[in-house]
Order: structure tokens, then sequence, then C-alpha cells
């Protein structure tokens, strides 16, 4: 998933996103309004860790997040064309 696609879903993935760093608040999470850096920053400041060890934690979260939605896409075309 790139940060233009994270923008654009941020209201379904800001959930996630509190799920994997409950530390982050609902404030927090509307500011970073699915940019990448902000979410970086973030878990940086509430978790006190270095910038390499955020962005290494949402380059993985991102990660899986497409890995999710790519498994859920070819499930529907299974389910669509009776391959299921």
């Amino acid at each position: 998933m790139n940060s233009d696609q994270m923008e654009g879903k941020w209201k379904q993935l800001s959930g996630a996103a509190k799920q994997q760093w409950g530390k982050l608040t609902d404030d927090d999470l509307t500011v970073i309004a699915g940019r990448r850096d902000q979410l970086i920053g973030k878990i940086q400041e509430r978790y006190g860790i270095a910038m390499e060890e955020a962005q290494k934690q949402v380059d993985a979260w991102m990660k899986n997040r497409q890995d999710h939605a790519s498994a859920g896409d070819e499930r529907k075309r299974e389910f669509a064309t009776g391959k299921r």
C-alpha cells in the first residue's frame, strides 16, 4: 500500500492503527489523517522510539494491510467465478 492509498482509506485503517499502536489517541489519529510521516512521528512520540524503528513498524504494518487486502480481493474473485 502506498501513501496515497493510505490517505484515501484512513477512516477504515485508523481502527487497525489504533489496535496496532494502542497509545495513539483518537486526536492523534485525526491529526495523522493517513499521512505516513505523521503516523511515524506520533509513534515515535508516544512510544519513545527512534525514527528508523517507527518507520520499520509502519512499513511492516502497511505491507500487512496490503497483504490482507490482496487476499480479500482474491477470495472475492474466486467466489464470483465459482472457484471457491
